[in-house]
């Protein structure tokens, strides 16, 4: 029985005799929790490094046929892989158009999902809302209406929501809920007139971008709100997850004086802090390489730095995205990534996730598969894995 299996059968309980049914105790939620600060699997603390696995519904939502998920999930699965984020939508209002005209079609793909990894044992964190603009140029409206809870941009917000969670809230594959992807980074920026989103009519987004396009940290910080209380209606345990990278050097600087000013290491905090506010129960980060943010200076102090934040937080610390580009070559590319895992481990990250499995647009920089020059790193999270099993089945 591998340990995937093994957690699984844990999120059931225990078995009942007939002498003891009226006292039946209730089965453990399932999925990620946080208590006291500590990240729980079925009850018990965990430390787990997983995979972002993009394409993992992206591909069957574009074509009905592509079942590559079977395999790749199955793959993972053996090769000790716990658990993939992945993007648990479209990425274009175009990819929107199959939930838009034929729900039943659309949920029953992603249902392919959860039931492939459910029987593979693997753990699932769904990102509902990957693009930022996509939701507001499917409505009609600019960006800025993120930051409008009376917005169309937020009743359709709320309304996937809503479907997600009630559809998958009992299955053991979900371990968590999260928002977006880096949405943070295009906040309050001194030049967002020169970062408004891409104008791509083919692919159904607005036809023009002005002002109102340009995101400020109140908007997403409000849209934050309604979707952790929306989920919180229907799912009262598993993590939330803002799904957002680690702060730029000048966050704090950007919102205050509209500035690129550098950021000490309490205004990094405070802004690390606002950008994970309460219900979202773990600060969720992703890390590539040391840029100097809270007066770091190598990849090993900036984790051992974040991971403080979070315990005196109480939230568990999610590097959410991790990762070495081929780009490097292959010894830079190799001691990158060896750097990274040293910091995770050292610092006892609870859960982490490379960047990425899986997905060929991404073949020259960040692609990894089980068959690529790049699958040594695959063999390095079994065995981190396997490390963090035991320390899961310390009493």
């Amino acid at each position: 029985m591998n340990i995937h299996t093994l957690s699984f059968l844990l999120l059931l309980g225990p078995p009942i005799s007939v002498a003891a049914a009226t006292e039946r105790v209730p089965p453990l939620p399932p999925g990620l929790s946080v208590s006291e600060g500590q990240l729980l699997l079925a009850g018990k603390p965990y430390r787990g490094m997983g995979a972002n696995y993009f394409n993992l519904f992206y591909r069957t939502l574009l074509d009905s046929a592509d079942t590559s998920f079977e395999e790749g999930l199955k793959q993972l699965s053996e090769a000790e892989v716990p658990f993939v984020r992945f993007m648990a939508c479209g990425f274009w209002p175009v990819d929107w158009e199959l939930y838009r005209q034929d729900k039943e079609a659309y949920f029953k793909r992603l249902d392919r999902i959860i039931r492939a990894a459910e029987q593979h044992q693997m753990g699932l964190i769904p990102c509902l809302f990957w693009y930022m603009p996509t939701i507001p140029d499917i409505v009609g409206e600019p960006m800025d209406q993120w930051g409008n809870p009376d917005s169309r941009t937020t009743a359709f917000m709320r309304q996937y929501t809503r479907e997600i969670v009630l559809r998958y809230r009992n299955s053991a594959a979900i371990w968590g809920w999260e928002f977006g992807n880096e949405y943070n980074l295009h906040v309050d920026l001194p030049n967002a007139s020169e970062h408004r989103p891409k104008v791509v009519s083919a692919r159904k987004t607005a036809l023009r971008r002005t002002a109102r396009d340009e995101l400020s940290s109140n908007a997403m910080l409000t849209a934050y709100s309604v979707f952790a209380s929306t989920v919180r209606q229907y799912d009262k345990h598993r993590i939330l997850i803002t799904g957002n990278s680690i702060p730029r050097t000048s966050a704090y600087h950007n919102t205050k004086e509209h500035s690129w000013k550098s950021d000490s290491r309490n205004q990094f905090e405070q802004t690390l802090l606002r950008d994970n506010p309460d219900p979202f129960n773990v600060i969720s980060i992703h890390v590539y390489r040391n840029s100097g943010q809270a007066n770091t200076t190598s990849i090993a102090e900036l984790v051992a730095t974040l991971s403080e934040i979070a315990a005196k937080a109480k939230k568990p610390l999610f590097l959410g995205e991790f990762g070495a580009p081929k780009t490097l070559g292959p010894k830079e590319e190799r001691a990158r990534f060896q750097q990274l895992l040293r910091a995770v481990e050292a610092s006892e990250v609870p859960l982490s996730a490379f960047w990425v499995f899986d997905h060929s647009q991404q073949d020259k920089d960040w692609n990894v598969t089980f068959e690529n020059e790049r699958s040594y790193m695959l063999r390095i999270v079994t065995d981190v894995n396997l490390r963090n099993h035991e320390g899961n089945s310390d009493p």
